[in-house]
């Protein structure tokens, strides 16, 4: 019979310890590519953006297009990634540059020309500056995840740029600009609660949620933006 022998070979398959070596995960998949992507699409944004004098109505909606599907795409490549598994170190870094890149040019692009108050972006540029700079440098202890907080920031953040973005009446300037007085507000909070965090972690404190990166938290290092925004 041909059990016994496919049973042996089997076992011949596992390393000593019965557990299942971990396929490496491939660089070059779609989650770090629509990360590339987004990253390509922030210069194409600011082109748009500043063309034909930065306040014409077609380049403006243009503009705004690009905003909304770079933020797309960081929905979509950490739902792919935490599906299926494709985590990398190259993800985890160039996940929250994109982001803030995205932001970062909106928010620069929006004061340039005019339509948008320089301490907003200096305070939101700054915070998520700091907060990228801390992450980066509690890497090695552990991985903080993303709160409701941080989610609602992020989303917020999008909206309000989006509402700046599009030529729309001054009958909605207020509108706009209390959506953008709530996305200040939220990164300031959120940014105080994960520098808090960060401290604990450094200091062996523990706190609930924080995960320490390894085999069995693999997921906690998702390229998503969900598990990215902070």
């Amino acid at each position: 019979m041909n059990t016994p022998r496919r049973e042996v070979a089997a076992a011949d398959a596992l390393p000593a310890d019965g557990v299942p070596a971990h396929t490496p995960v491939p660089l070059l998949n779609i989650a770090n590519v629509l990360t590339v992507l987004r990253i390509v699409l922030v210069p194409v944004f600011l082109v748009a953006l500043f063309a034909d004098g930065g306040h014409s109505t077609f380049w403006r909606i243009t503009a705004a297009s690009i905003f909304a599907l770079a933020a797309i795409t960081d929905r979509i490549d950490g739902q792919l990634a935490r599906k299926h598994g494709l985590v990398t170190d190259f993800g985890k870094m160039a996940d929250p540059i994109a982001d803030k890149a995205l932001i970062g040019a909106a928010l620069v692009g929006l004061s340039i020309l005019g339509d948008l108050s320089w301490w907003v972006t200096g305070v939101i540029a700054a915070r998520e500056l700091g907060i990228t700079l801390v992450r980066f440098a509690v890497l090695r202890h552990g991985v903080i995840p993303a709160g409701r907080g941080g989610k609602l920031k992020t989303l917020v953040q999008t909206l309000a740029i989006g509402l700046y973005l599009i030529p729309l009446p001054d009958g909605f300037a207020p509108v706009s600009a209390t959506l953008m007085g709530l996305a200040v507000i939220l990164t300031v909070a959120t940014g105080l609660d994960y520098l808090i965090q960060a401290i604990r972690l450094r200091a062996g404190v523990g706190h609930t949620g924080v995960g320490h990166t390894g085999a069995g938290n693999a997921g906690a290092g998702n390229t998503s933006a969900g598990n990215t925004d902070a």
